[in-house]
């Protein structure tokens, strides 16, 4: 089992920043990748961003240029900078790891970005 705690949402302005932080324990070992989606009101939840065991990334077109993942392998967690928000970026973003064929979610953090 991998359990998954993420902090950081909020409420921010448009054009301001935030960064998101997920923290994997558990049975770490041989997570392929973990990853951020989010799921906005009436909306299907959706990939943001992920990152491999090798640090290769992937974004979806929509914040490319504006958001950033990492990771801390020494703290197991992984970072998303969040730069130049949009209303549009408003939703429950959640943290994914993924081992093996188990997917491993973490509770959501709510992000607003409202002036």
């Amino acid at each position: 089992q991998v359990q998954l705690v993420e902090s950081g949402g909020g409420l921010v302005q448009p054009g301001g920043s935030l960064r998101l932080s997920c923290q994997a324990s558990g049975s770490i070992l041989y997570i392929n990748f973990m990853g951020w989606y989010r799921q906005a009101p009436g909306k299907q939840r959706e990939l943001v961003a992920h990152i491999t065991s090798i640090g290769s990334t992937n974004y979806a077109d929509s914040v490319k240029g504006r958001f950033t993942i990492s990771r801390d392998t020494v703290k197991n967690t992984v970072h998303l900078q969040m730069n130049s928000l949009k209303p549009e970026d408003t939703a429950v973003y959640y943290c994914k790891a993924a081992k093996g064929g188990d997917d491993y979610w973490g509770q959501g953090t709510q992000v607003t970005v409202s002036s």
